[in-house]
């Protein structure tokens, strides 16, 4: 059997070799490696595959969350809103821009931020939200929007985990993640559904003047070369990045299909066993599921079963990652505001349970089968080991 692995970049890159390597060839012979012909050509072409209007690509998708925040006007002190459960990026940019992060709690079926929670820290300091759309699926974008709307508060989504994923209105429309808010930032990271070979991100937004502003923040605050209007930053996606991204973009339906057939092997195989809870798919979402993150339950020793399954799985030669160990209120960076243990109790226990294992798109159904039989005989055992 093929080695297990969470994620196979090379078996993908060897599918898409020729087309790849075409791609990279043509930008070293262009030798435009800097706001090439390729960039401009992905933009266009990212902006289609969403319906978006200005793409604004960068270095990274936390580049692209603090050219967001760049973009919207806040000042020193203001609050920004972010769930508790998630990357440390989505609060570093608040903090590094001199504004002020505050934590929210997470729904327990969606691990998205609980809006309810959200409108009830609501003071009149608050001026943005961004809502993580985690794992692969989206936030309650439409609950969200009605507080914007009526509190006047700007909204930046983070997209990094969701792309391609697509959002239900009520009104039965439907729209691609990182398409609702004034601005929706995403990461090319080579993990992600979209990945390329190194670095990249970008920004989605319909509004003119925010497109224009933030492509001036991602280059040094320039209208043109050497007149600078506004203090910037310098973050570009390069050219090579660019072509392997116009290659993979043609593949990313495809590749988030493939994980959705993934996501439902695995459900079929959990859904009889009672120490594990399967993912939940929200009514108003789509899941292209860049994580497949079950919660284990069980009963409390001196090491958690969740643990205890991990190391199991280690030894079989499966790996799991867990998203993530710690949330941000009890990180010694973001430790504000007399945040302590219970403060945000949704959030502490999927740190103590939540467990994701390997998906990618070049998994074999021989694997699928060695992961799912190891977890529930693994589980099996320990439950009995637990019982006595």
């Amino acid at each position: 059997m093929l080695k297990v692995s969470m994620v196979d970049l090379h078996g993908q890159y060897l599918k898409i070799k020729d087309q790849i390597d075409q791609a990279i060839q043509e930008v070293i012979n262009s030798t435009a490696f800097i706001n090439g012909p390729q960039v401009d050509l992905f933009v266009e072409e990212l902006a289609s595959w969403l319906g978006v209007k200005y793409v604004i690509p960068c270095g990274s998708g936390t580049d692209a969350l603090q050219i967001a925040l760049m973009s919207l006007d806040l000042s020193p002190g203001d609050e920004v809103a972010v769930p508790v459960h998630t990357y440390a990026a989505s609060a570093e940019v608040i903090a590094l821009l001199k504004l002020k992060p505050v934590f929210v709690d997470v729904d327990p079926l969606t691990f998205t931020i609980d809006v309810k929670q959200f409108e009830e820290k609501l003071t009149s300091r608050t001026k943005a939200v961004i809502p993580v759309h985690l794992f692969g699926q989206c936030a309650n974008m439409e609950a969200l929007g009605k507080l914007a709307q009526r509190y006047n508060l700007k909204i930046v989504e983070d997209t990094a985990q969701a792309l391609g994923a697509k959002y239900k209105y009520s009104d039965g429309s439907q729209v691609y993640a990182g398409t609702m808010g004034d601005f929706g930032t995403t990461s090319f990271f080579p993990t992600k559904n979209l990945g390329c070979f190194g670095d990249g991100g970008a920004l989605f937004t319909n509004d003119d003047l925010l497109a224009k502003k933030a492509k001036m923040i991602a280059n040094h605050g320039q209208s043109k070369k050497y007149y600078h209007e506004i203090i910037g930053c310098n973050s570009r996606l390069d050219s090579i990045q660019a072509a392997i991204l116009r290659v993979k973009l043609q593949h990313l339906n495809d590749y988030n299909s493939i994980r959705r057939e993934i996501a439902s092997f695995y459900d079929k195989a959990f859904l009889q066993i009672p120490a594990v809870k399967i993912p939940v798919r929200a009514d108003y979402s789509t899941h292209i599921f860049n994580q497949y993150t079950i919660l284990v339950h069980g009963r409390k020793s001196s090491v958690s079963l969740r643990d205890q399954l991990r190391s199991r799985l280690l030894q079989a030669g499966i790996p799991s990652v867990v998203y993530y160990p710690k949330p941000l209120h009890l990180q010694n960076a973001y430790c504000i505001n007399g945040y302590g243990v219970g403060s945000f109790p949704v959030a502490e226990r999927l740190c103590e349970i939540g467990l994701s294992l390997p998906i990618h798109t070049e998994m074999r159904e021989e694997q699928l089968n060695y992961i799912v039989t190891a977890v529930n005989q693994n589980l099996v055992e320990l439950a009995g080991k637990e019982a006595n």
